[in-house]
């Protein structure tokens, strides 16, 4: 089983920054995992955002976020990163990790990110 926890949400003005963190527990991830982050706003679906496979580092970023959004990851910590700048409201969302092989089937419950115009 893996558990999967957020932090580092919070309130910005638009045009700052914040760095998501999600720390996993539970297993030491192997080279078949990947870990993403998605998002989903007020009356929105849920959407992609960014994942990192694990066994070569190899990043997958969404054409909403890209050249804003970075992922990264500290093996040691067992943990993965969302760095985000230049924020707009339209980021406004609740942020959700996730850890899978073939599919997500793990999930952090999120973090809340708010920018403000």
């Amino acid at each position: 089983q893996v558990q999967l926890v957020e932090s580092g949400g919070g309130l910005v003005q638009a045009g700052g920054s914040l760095r998501l963190s999600c720390a996993a527990s539970g297993r030491t991830f192997s080279n078949y995992y990947a870990m993403g982050w998605f998002r989903q706003a007020p009356g929105k679906e849920r959407e992609f955002v960014a994942t990192l496979r694990w066994s070569d580092d190899r990043t997958y970023i969404a054409n909403s976020v890209k050249g804003r959004f970075t992922i990264s990851r500290n093996n040691a910590k067992n943990t993965v990163y969302l760095q985000m700048n230049s924020l707009k409201p339209e980021d406004t969302a609740v942020y959700y990790c996730a850890a899978g092989q073939a599919t997500y089937d793990y999930w952090g419950p999120g973090t809340q990110v708010t920018v403000s115009s």
